[in-house]
């Protein structure tokens, strides 16, 4: 497994405020290793609404990613995530990444609180 203190797990709010200029998120990620699930690259990707521009910006921060793709282990914690804790489908891949990883999480979704196994950072702006 991976860990240490640089490394870390982000929701798809988190991507979405640092492209759109968030200085405390980016300073934040500086020299950090950033994941994301595989359902976080295709919440990104297929958002509604987005631009050309914003797609290549959200490919070119993809790509400085380590995107996790879903495994029979994730789809396991998956499994126990939604089911106790009835989180969405992208919230509880998203958390079940994490916990697999053994690494910190970071959201702007408070509801990440009562996931016991998570090692959760709240970012509030």
């Amino acid at each position: 497994m991976i860990g240490s203190e640089v490394e870390i797990v982000l929701d798809t709010n988190i991507v979405l405020y640092l492209l759109s200029g968030d200085e405390t998120i980016s300073g934040f990620l500086q020299g950090r290793e950033a994941y994301v699930s595989v359902i976080t690259e295709l919440e990104l990707i297929g958002y509604p609404d987005i631009s050309a521009k914003e797609l290549v910006r959200i490919k070119e921060f993809l790509k400085n990613c380590t995107v996790i793709e879903i495994n029979e282990d994730i789809k396991t914690l998956y499994t126990h995530i939604r089911k106790q804790y009835r989180l969405k489908l992208g919230d509880a891949a998203a958390a079940a990444t994490a916990i697999y990883l053994d690494l910190p999480f970071m959201s702007a979704d408070k509801g990440f609180n009562k996931v016991k196994e998570l090692q959760f950072t709240l970012y509030s702006r």
